[in-house]
């Protein structure tokens, strides 16, 4: 099958290359991240490193939207929440009915978004247990040894497809190490929670994964959001794909063993000036369980706690620009 990867971002980078590397298929790359595109072309295509090490270069297709005259099998999504709704927009004189299209995104925001352009017949959603960097334009970090990571997958539908087979076939033949499942809220709102304990807290007090992990108090911290999440989960009648416990171990096994040296995704954008996607994580998690009568209060408080730290990280940087102080991004 031939992909196009809907964001040249870490994620988006990550699955393409290893994609066209290991599994031999074609695949195209549309961003709109204008300095990006100029060093990918520039450049002959996008340098990949992996734990900052072995940095060689990848030849990549990459285009603009109004410039992409390509017709995939698979449109791969892997944009921020807070672009999306503009990418697909752009995009969408390129959609056909004969394609489909999967995301791993963080949150739940663009199923609703990709629903407006595909049917639930054609989409596909899952989960990426996998740490990427982007260093900068064209320059991206995969961290983790080869075939470290995992992920699931999962048909809006429920039903297993033999497109959703070709999909989890090449996704193993490029080392994601991919399960179907047949439970499309259980699968996502996995990641959510995961995403809601490791990357959040490390962003609020900045610091890598295994740092937050060897805190004596770390894993009351996650067995707490962990909880709440999963109560809301309940309530509002979601079947999950693990026990409370595997979610425990498994935010416990990333940060300990697999990515300990890792700076999750939500820091990056922070420590670049961008917004946070804390309002389609640990938000996404609060307002689920607001409609259903339950207050999960440490997520309400942690995502304001994650928008102060967007204010107090923007308020830093200008009074060290106005000290004329190098700051760290």
């Amino acid at each position: 099958m031939k992909y196009t990867m809907i964001g040249a971002g870490a994620m988006g980078y990550r699955y393409g290359v290893l994609l066209q590397e290991l599994a031999g298929v074609e695949v195209d790359y549309i961003d709109t991240w204008q300095p990006n595109i100029d060093a990918v072309r520039s450049q002959g295509g996008v340098y990949v490193s992996r734990d900052h090490a072995n940095r060689h270069l990848v030849p990549i297709n990459i285009y603009t939207p109004e410039e992409y005259e390509g017709d995939p099998d698979v449109w791969m999504v892997f944009m921020k929440q807070m672009q999306l709704e503009d990418m697909l927009k752009r995009c969408a004189p390129l959609f056909k009915d004969h394609q489909v299209v999967f995301s791993a995104m963080n949150g739940w925001g663009h199923f609703e978004k990709l629903s407006q352009y595909f049917s639930q017949d054609r989409i596909y959603g899952g989960t990426a247990l996998v740490a990427t960097v982007l260093n900068g334009p064209g320059d991206v970090d995969f961290m983790g040894k080869a075939g470290a990571g995992s992920m699931e997958m999962c048909a809006m539908t429920e039903e297993i497809t033999e497109v959703e087979k070709a999909l989890a076939a090449d996704f193993q033949t490029a080392g994601f190490n991919p399960t179907i499942t047949q439970n499309f809220h259980g699968t996502c709102l996995a990641k959510i929670i995961f995403n809601s304990v490791a990357n959040t807290l490390c962003t609020m007090y900045q610091i890598r994964m295994g740092q937050f992990i060897s805190f004596p108090g770390a894993m009351k911290m996650v067995t707490q959001l962990v909880n709440e999440a999963y109560d809301a989960c309940e309530r509002a009648g979601y079947q999950m794909t693990r026990s409370r416990q595997e979610e425990i171990d498994a935010i416990e096994y990333s940060s300990r063993v697999s990515n300990p040296l890792h700076y999750p995704s939500m820091y990056q954008d922070l420590t670049a000036g961008r917004p946070t996607e804390v309002d389609y994580i640990n938000g996404y998690i609060a307002q689920l369980g607001r409609d259903n009568d339950y207050v999960c209060r440490t997520h309400e408080f942690v995502v304001q706690g994650v928008h102060l730290a967007e204010l107090a990280f923007q308020i830093h940087r200008e009074e060290a620009k106005e000290q004329k102080i190098p700051t760290v991004a």
